[in-house]
């Protein structure tokens, strides 16, 4: 059995043999002489195994499957209960989830590992402080906002995408200005009432 996939040249889009990759050094493709650097998964190369099929339900008292009911059940769903056959058991971190409750956790949110979106708290705490200078004002109530964001920001997840606590920082240190411009304005005030 051949490999799954072929691996082609970015440039002439030949395929190039499994000995180019995965060899940590710029080599040149042997058709277009272009130097490239292949690095890819070393499952690329292995053959497809067969999935797991689903047993047909042979003898009499057997449990079958919610969704395929000639099909044997293997497992419980581990979220609603329903029996599954190998073909819908979908294990997921040790937990059995057959394939509505693996969506319906999806789209919920209540499958931790399926983590749809995150709240980026360095951005909105960047907005928060610098927003509302347009309309100084409302920075009384957006600079603590905006300081709780920041400091908040260090202790949770930042974006899927490596990023630097920059953004954070600075709204820290607006957030921070804003409030004192605020003690200062008031202080002024007190004193010429």
């Amino acid at each position: 059995m051949s490999s799954v996939a072929a691996v082609a040249c970015p440039r002439c889009q030949n395929s190039l043999p499994g000995a180019l990759c995965n060899t940590g050094a710029p080599v040149s493709c042997p058709a277009c002489e272009s130097t490239i650097m292949l690095t890819v998964f070393p499952a690329l190369f292995k053959p497809a195994g067969p999935g797991a099929a689903a047993e047909a339900i042979l003898e009499e008292g057997v449990s079958s499957c919610f969704y395929h009911e000639q099909k044997k059940a293997v497992a419980p769903c581990s979220a609603c209960g329903r029996f599954l056959c190998a073909l819908c058991d979908l294990d997921f971190n040790g937990r059995h989830l057959c394939p509505a409750c693996l969506q319906t956790g999806k789209k919920k949110g209540q499958i931790q590992e399926l983590e749809n979106r995150r709240t980026i708290y360095d951005s909105a705490a960047l907005s928060a402080a610098l927003l509302p200078l347009l309309v100084w004002p409302v920075t009384l109530f957006t600079a603590p906002l905006a300081i709780f964001l920041a400091i908040r920001s260090f202790f949770c997840p930042s974006s899927v995408v490596p990023r630097t606590r920059i953004r954070a920082w600075v709204a820290l240190v607006f957030g921070l200005l804003e409030v004192g411009g605020w003690a200062v304005a008031f202080i002024v005030m007190a004193r010429g009432a």
